[in-house]
């Protein structure tokens, strides 16, 4: 049986990552940071009789990550799959954001992969095997206030895992960057809350506009949870998957402009700014 470790499963994507990985029919060890607030999700595992695991594990600790992944480890052997969904975001204009937001972003974001990454890699390099799959965000591509701090631990991550890569093939070892749009989690529902923001910036608040517009045709984190199974299952060496309608559509759009056209965009009047949304995306921001 093929076991996998998932980080974030407390809600949303992670969540239900965990539970198609179980009704695939893997071993799963779900892990959060406070498993006590989980009831529902073990009432499911008991429900549909599934092999998952609920285990405490912060990833901004050294310390958890190291007790969490050697007791499973010492029991089990081996972790066939390791799925970094665990993630924060704070939104807000670089100025307004305090450095506290910052660093808390990276360190769950950023450094919460490489602590998970690290401590799973030599097992997988002594099997000859393995996958990781990291869940980065259109963001890890597209910076757009007022989510500044958050692309900038996705932008990292998805270098690091493009680096990753290349030191791993020869092991045997797949990485795999999957990047999901607006999915309706509460994430983008606290994005959606930016809307009612007093900010010195406009952009602050007309973005939460444009997250509200698309959530009312909300797209589910089942459908980012089957392209990591998807991903898990295959053979493939695709490093980089989009997910979700808007994902690569708004990749293309960003990359047929220029630098300076793009800030422009970002930068133009409210008025015009909500005009080239509707014309574009034909949503209603305001």
């Amino acid at each position: 049986m093929k076991t996998v470790l998932i980080t974030g499963t407390s809600k949303g994507i992670g969540l239900e990552t965990a539970l198609a990985f179980g009704r695939a029919g893997y071993k799963v060890f779900a892990t959060m940071r406070n498993p006590s607030k989980a009831s529902d999700f073990k009432q499911k595992i008991i429900n549909e009789s599934l092999d998952i695991t609920i285990s405490e594990m912060d990833v901004d600790s050294d310390v958890s990550v190291k007790k969490c992944i050697d007791s499973i480890i010492d029991k089990h052997g081996k972790v066939d799959v390791l799925v970094n969904n665990a993630g924060i975001e704070r939104h807000g204009s670089i100025e307004e954001l305090s450095m506290e937001d910052f660093k808390s972003i990276m360190e769950t974001n950023y450094f919460g992969v490489l602590r998970c990454t690290k401590k799973i890699l030599p097992i997988m390099r002594k099997n000859q095997n393995g996958c990781i799959i990291n869940v980065a965000s259109v963001s890890g591509h597209i910076s757009n206030s007022p989510l500044g701090a958050y692309a900038a631990s996705k932008f990292a991550l998805e270098a690091v895992s493009e680096a990753l890569a290349q030191e791993v093939k020869p092991f045997d070892i797949r990485v795999a960057i999957v990047e999901p749009g607006i999915i309706n989690t509460q994430m983008a529902q606290d994005i959606k809350s930016a809307k009612t923001i007093n900010s010195i910036y406009p952009q602050v608040s007309r973005f939460g506009g444009l997250f509200a517009a698309s959530l009312k045709t909300p797209t589910q984190p089942t459908l980012v949870a089957d392209k990591i199974l998807e991903i898990s299952e295959s053979n493939t060496w695709k490093l980089r998957h989009p997910v979700g309608p808007d994902s690569e559509p708004f990749i293309q759009w960003r990359a047929s402009m220029s630098d300076e056209q793009w800030i422009d965009w970002n930068a133009a009047s409210n008025e015009d700014w909500y005009k080239s949304v509707e014309q574009d995306f034909g949503l209603n921001a305001r």
